[in-house]
């Protein structure tokens, strides 16, 4: 089985890592090849099973969407999910300072909504470009994906917060074996 998928040249580093370490690591643990075509700009994954072949994609995803290969590989886990929101899908005005005004919107003063967003939903979020990468169980994904739609759509922070906290309060987070 074999999978492609485009590769950021800014990332390409970063998923090599260190002599190679970090493809390496990705692939005895999936147990897949990858092979890194710069001057195509795809990375090949070939692998034994459908479900190795999908984890490294997703391990090398997250990694592509500027997580640190140490937070990407927590989708080793069968109970954690990647999903990717494009912000360009939410904007009406498709600017640059529109862009940055929603991302900033998102990250919060000094990092706090993003911050109170992965403690409460207990997952990890990366903002890279126009993207917002998630990474966490499938009920956490579905509350931060809610929030940082909610703060694309203008609503207050205090709101958010208070929508986050409700539905902690409620159990509508389950984290890995919590279930």
């Amino acid at each position: 089985m074999e999978w492609r998928l485009p590769i950021n040249p800014e990332r390409v580093a970063v998923i090599i890592g260190k002599g190679g370490e970090v493809k390496k690591r990705i692939e005895a643990l999936t147990r897949t090849e990858i092979d890194v075509d710069t001057k195509q700009g795809v990375i090949r994954i070939r692998g034994e099973t459908l479900d190795d072949v999908m984890t490294a994609s997703n391990i090398i995803k997250a990694i592509n969407l500027g997580f640190s290969p140490e937070k990407a590989f927590a989708l080793l886990d069968r109970d954690m999910n990647l999903h990717v929101i494009d912000l360009y899908t939410y904007m009406k005005k498709k600017s640059e300072n529109h862009l940055k005004r929603i991302m900033g919107r998102i990250i919060g003063e000094k990092g706090k909504a993003k911050r109170i967003i992965e403690e409460t939903t207990e997952t990890q979020i990366s903002i890279y470009r126009n993207f917002v990468a998630i990474i966490g169980t499938f009920e956490g994904i579905y509350l931060a994906d809610e929030a940082i739609k909610l703060l694309i759509k203008g609503k207050p922070h205090k709101v958010v917060y208070e929508y986050l906290y409700n539905a902690r309060s409620q159990g509508r987070i389950y984290g890995p074996g919590r279930m």
